[in-house]
């Protein structure tokens, strides 16, 4: 028992300490950019704003970038740390596992048919791609993870390819395309995230809700039914989730992949074998690793910015070796 609550002691310590670098990376991050904010600067347009220059641009731009940037990383670790668990396959995340191409996807079809005028509409189609991408991948691969992993990319190497054939045909669609065939947080702090940051809010408060009964089927089917937890109904509402927080982040910031990738493996070293205690470090360096990676992707070039998304995807692909290395074709 003792050892039992100084382990419990010792997570919520590493929690508070992961919130407190999550505060400061996210101050740093919104005094980041083409002209530098100090951070007691930053704090005082937070607190005391004046209306000065400085303050205009922390308050309307990067505050709101920040807020995308935490929101989409919570959404993207959390429905990671799902994935995995619910496929018992280290090796899964939501963009390997094609739900973020399907959700980039519809809202590329939503725009060329005019569908995308609302952030309602954007959401609701992000939402219905990721369900499509997700009902069919597991549909095909759900024999064995390394099928999983071969599925997901056969699907996102597809629909990247009609995407393209939808751009070549119909060259309005362009910008739009352009828009989300790479993750990127620039310039959308503007648009009306109010809905999907909602949708992602309550999505991990769900999935944090769930992460008991996710712990029991983690330990297996049947030790789950003896633990008494409705697998059929767990998994239902875990897809669901899934798809609503890949979709969501899909809608505010465009396909951004390995972050359901590296983070879940991270929080796995704090966690242990837990799940809610797995999640909930997950909502936190999730957006960690995203509001580090938007930093570098302001400053890695002199002369403009770096989509956010090559930068996870620079970190995620050696996380991805190893975890391939390492797991191979065995389950969690």
């Amino acid at each position: 028992m003792t050892g039992t609550r100084r382990r419990s002691g010792a997570r919520v310590v590493l929690l508070v300490a992961a919130l407190v670098l999550l505060v400061g990376v996210a101050v740093v991050s919104v005094g980041v950019g083409a002209h530098a904010i100090a951070p007691a600067e930053v704090v005082r347009a937070l607190l005391e704003p004046n209306g000065s220059s400085d303050h205009l641009v922390v308050r309307d731009i990067r505050l709101p970038r920040a807020v995308l940037a935490v929101g989409a990383g919570a959404a993207l670790a959390v429905s990671g740390v799902l994935v995995q668990v619910l496929s018992r396959n280290p090796l899964a995340e939501p963009g390997v596992l094609g739900v973020t191409a399907g959700a980039g996807f519809a809202i590329t079809v939503g725009s060329a048919l005019g569908l995308t005028a609302s952030a309602a509409g954007e959401l609701l189609l992000a939402v219905l791609g990721a369900v499509a991408a997700a009902l069919l991948v597991y549909s095909v691969g759900r024999g064995s993870p390394l099928r999983l992993v071969l599925t997901g990319v056969a699907l996102s190497s597809v629909l990247a390819g009609v995407s393209l054939g939808m751009r070549l045909l119909l060259p309005d669609v362009f910008d739009e395309y352009r828009f989300w065939a790479v993750g990127s947080l620039a310039g959308r702090e503007q648009a009306p995230n109010a809905w999907p940051l909602l949708v992602i809010a309550l999505g991990v408060l769900g999935a944090l809700l769930l992460s008991r009964q996710l712990d029991a089927i983690a330990l297996g089917e049947t030790t789950a039914h003896a633990l008494g937890a409705n697998v059929a109904r767990v998994r239902l509402v875990a897809l669901v989730l899934i798809t609503a927080l890949a979709g969501a982040a899909t809608a505010v910031a465009g396909p951004i992949l390995f972050v359901g990738l590296i983070v879940p493996h991270l929080a796995r070293r704090l966690a242990g074998a837990s799940v809610p205690w797995l999640t909930a470090y997950a909502a936190v360096l999730g957006p960690v690793l995203l509001v580090v990676s938007d930093i570098g992707s302001r400053v890695l070039l002199p002369t403009g910015e770096v989509p956010v998304a090559i930068v996870t995807a620079f970190l995620g692909g050696p996380v991805l070796v190893w975890a391939v290395r390492r797991y191979g074709a065995a389950p969690l």
